[in-house]
């Protein structure tokens, strides 16, 4: 009995030797991943005020209407260019038709009236030269010339104003541009300042950034400053153009405005960005700086590969601060004459062999 049940665990102890050893060589017979490292410097760098900001284009409008009216036709879509005096957004007019047959046939009847004035106003005015009319009858066709004339003059006038409110009622783009937003469709309501489409010259940006009132003292309008585009991971330059000198209806932070370069980049409106101003002093802040292209992240999570004393890849989280250009601050998880690992020839994971070059 005894020797039925040790033949199958011999057997089986066999088969897992075997496969323990095989693992074991394929392990072994992984190869290693070239890498190349960078040691960890301390940086003296120029002291920098950073600040969160967004894109806008330089020339931009929303455009609304001071009428009340069913909006007829929207010709336009977003993101079509359009050229000045387009139209892009009409109202239904039919009060304004009717008020400006009114208001010419008043013309017709004004000029019609002046004119018969005015033939007055000459005879007697000729009369009177003549010593065949008296002073009282002329002042009385000065008079009547004079009104008559008037009424002209104001029912021009109001046909400038109908004219006027025409333009209210077809709205039509003050610059060549693209459309970034229609708020209206056929049939919808337009009502007096609410906004029906949005227009932007493209290629020329600008930075809105807020500042808190602990830093705005030291940013100075002309300055040249580094824009970080968030989502791009890319660096612009610009300069400072405006700085405002009051917080009343900010909430506390400065606004202070940046014109961009022209770049390749193709940022949009609406970017979120981050604004290094560089501080006028002469002091130097110490910090550890490292290129963004080693960061390893994961969700919130960046950190990046070091090599352990057994030569395998090591994955270090990191706790890191401002960005300058291409660079990252490191806060925690690396040290002075530590390294890292800035590329490599194949894929890193942790407990993977590596040889550095």
């Amino acid at each position: 009995m005894k020797t039925k049940y040790i033949l199958p665990f011999l057997a089986l102890s066999i088969i897992v030797s075997s496969c323990g050893h095989d693992t074991n060589k394929i392990i072994n017979d992984n190869p290693s991943v070239s890498v190349k490292v960078n040691a960890v410097n301390d940086n003296d760098i120029n002291s920098f005020i950073t600040a969160s900001g967004s894109i806008q284009a330089v020339k931009s409008a929303n455009l609304s209407t001071r009428m009340m009216g069913f909006v007829t036709n929207t010709p336009v879509n977003v993101g079509e260019k359009v050229k000045q005096g387009q139209l892009l957004v009409a109202i239904n007019n039919s009060d304004l038709q009717a008020k400006l047959s009114q208001v010419n046939a008043g013309i017709n009847e004004a000029t019609a009236a002046f004119i018969n004035a005015e033939k007055d106003y000459t005879r007697y005015k000729n009369l009177f030269a003549e010593n065949s009319a008296s002073q009282k009858e002329l002042d009385d066709m000065t008079a009547h010339y004079n009104m008559a004339k008037a009424r002209l003059e104001g029912a021009k006038q109001m046909k400038n104003e109908v004219d006027a409110q025409f333009a209210y009622a077809n709205i039509r783009a003050p610059f060549s541009g693209v459309v970034t937003g229609l708020f209206v469709k056929d049939g919808d309501m337009a009502n007096p300042g609410m906004p029906l489409v949005s227009l932007e010259t493209p290629g020329s940006f600008e930075v809105i950034a807020m500042v808190p009132e602990s830093k705005i003292s030291d940013i100075i309008s002309g300055t040249e400053v580094s824009v970080l585009v968030k989502s791009m991971n890319k660096t612009i330059n610009g300069k400072v153009t405006e700085v405002s000198t009051s917080a009343k209806n900010t909430g506390g932070q400065y606004l202070v405005k940046v014109a961009l370069n022209k770049t390749d980049v193709p940022i949009l409106s609406g970017m979120f960005v981050t604004v290094q101003f560089l501080q006028e002093t002469s002091e130097k802040t110490n910090m550890i700086l490292i290129p963004i292209e080693a960061l390893i992240t994961k969700g919130q999570l960046s950190g990046v590969y070091t090599v352990s004393e057994s030569n395998t890849a090591l994955l270090r989280w990191l706790r890191i601060g401002k960005t300058f250009e291409n660079q990252v601050e490191v806060l925690s998880g690396l040290g002075p004459n530590e390294s890292y690992i800035i590329s490599a020839e194949g894929k890193l994971y942790n407990g993977v062999k590596v040889t550095i070059q």
